[in-house]
């Protein structure tokens, strides 16, 4: 290579395919060459140049990062950490969401007393007590306290340093999924929120690449699916081991579906890139941060202002006209059924093909605005009196799934079309602002809804042959 010269070109571009031609190299062969050439031209420099004032330091970086980001450790960690990061929220939130369903609803019994008192009519009761109130009490008493564990935790991997090296060990992997490497920080900001995963492709320079990353963002979940999957986990794979070791299973189950997750995004990633969306993956550089001691200031203020209070604030501002449209749906009838259940009614039969059933399908429509209120929509669809339960605990809301004829496969196909589904509507939004195309925008859609329904289609014919 030394001695290569290109005697008639002087564009760098002409001179990079005559010096790949001339050495009959694969692309992606000799730019990852080149890159190993100048990073190690730099670290021998750097070795003879640079004085290290704290040699333990980085002595220490050089073992973990050893350790974080082998071939061989480096995987089963990252689902470890990710395991022992949901096994922490679930074993924690309980107890504080059942002193939280209790204070909501002692507060609902003097509100409804207060509405007694006045004489208030029924249906304004119902439409801002049982419908508004009752959806806001949910949402807050449910989601405020797995996300206050699980936030914190997340955050704290991410002031240590660890974040990065969990790109740095997926970069191989969407390269030969034909896309980015940076695509793997796009999906841990997806993680947070798929909005926020959008945003941040903008650090993608190839449109198709950034493309790419945007369409795939949604196959990891959000902050509004988390609580759905965390708790419906707990509720039916937690059973199906002893109680000694159900937050356990039902922890590491969620990480399993996390890594399905990515898997499908890498899958999706690779069937773009070789149809809809050709071209060669660029290549780049990842520079590994330091590791760090956490500042404690920084991970409160940043999980529980930036992200539990942001996202809670969402779902709250979007619950209240979907727990007053909800309880309109689930109070108004037509004929001797009320609008939701001919709804759901009509959409039965096809939901049983994909293990779920009308109601679940027409909360998962109803979610569109936000994930967060999918289960609460589900909870006020199954009550006969057209308003939520006074759910003080996972074991009443498991009785009610289990009463509307839920198995352990409905709950499995529940998560994994939540895991799969299309993006909430501030997703789709968002999506349609950075590339700018309702075409595209339409595809990330489409994509995700295909897949979800043919994963649960699958899922539920297997399941029924074997059993």
């Amino acid at each position: 290579m030394d001695n290569f010269k290109c005697k008639n070109c002087s564009n760098p571009c002409k001179i990079f395919e005559c010096l790949q031609n001339d050495l009959d190299l694969d692309k992606e062969d000799l730019r990852d060459d080149m890159v190993k050439s100048i990073y190690h031209k730099a670290e021998e420099i750097s070795e003879v140049t640079v004085s290290k004032n704290s040699s333990k330091q980085y002595m220490l970086d050089t073992r973990l990062d050893n350790l974080f980001t082998s071939k061989f450790t480096g995987y089963p960690i990252m689902f470890i950490l990710l395991g022992l990061i949901f096994w922490i929220t679930i074993a924690g939130a309980n107890v504080p969401s059942s002193i939280l369903a209790d204070m909501f609803f002692f507060i609902e019994d003097k509100i409804t007393n207060v509405f007694m008192y006045l004489n208030a009519p029924n249906w304004l009761h119902g439409i801002l007590v049982l419908g508004v109130y009752r959806t806001l009490a949910w949402v807050v008493s449910v989601m405020l306290p797995p996300m206050a564990i699980f936030f914190p935790c997340f955050t704290l991997l991410e002031d240590l340093g660890y974040l990065p090296r969990v790109a740095f060990n997926l970069d191989r992997l969407f390269k030969k999924a034909g896309a980015h490497g940076k695509q793997a920080l796009t999906m841990t900001m997806g993680f947070g929120c798929n909005a926020a995963g959008i945003i941040a492709c903008r650090i993608i320079d190839s449109p198709r690449e950034r493309l790419i990353a945007m369409i795939t963002n949604n196959f990891v979940p959000c902050n509004g699916r988390f609580p759905t999957l965390i708790m419906i986990s707990s509720i039916f794979i937690g059973a199906v081991v002893s109680s000694t070791y159900s937050s356990l299973f039902a922890s590491f189950f969620v990480a399993f579906l996390v890594v399905i997750g990515i898997l499908i995004t890498l899958l999706v990633s690779w069937g773009l890139s070789k149809t809809m969306l050709k071209g060669v993956p660029s290549s780049f550089t990842l520079e590994l941060p330091s590791y760090r001691k956490p500042k404690i200031g920084h991970i409160i203020y940043t999980s529980l202002i930036d992200r539990t209070i942001f996202v809670l604030s969402r779902a709250i501002v979007v619950a209240i006209p979907a727990g007053l449209v909800t309880w309109i749906l689930a109070n108004i009838n037509v004929g001797d059924q009320s609008i939701l259940a001919l709804f759901a009614s009509n959409l039965d039969p096809f939901a049983r093909l994909i293990g779920l059933d009308g109601f679940i399908l027409m909360a998962f429509i109803l979610g569109l605005p936000a994930n967060e209120i999918v289960l609460p929509i589900l909870i006020m669809s199954y009550m006969s009196e057209g308003a939520m339960l006074e759910l003080d605990s996972l074991q009443a809301m498991g009785d009610l799934f289990r009463a509307n004829g839920w198995t352990t496969l409905t709950a499995l196909n529940v998560m994994l079309f939540s895991l799969l589904h299309f993006p909430c509507g501030t997703t789709l939004w968002t999506m349609k602002k950075e590339c700018g195309s309702v075409k595209w925008t339409m595809v990330a859609t489409l994509i995700p809804t295909t897949i979800a329904i043919i994963t649960c289609f699958i899922v539920t014919q297997v399941a029924h042959i074997l059993f």
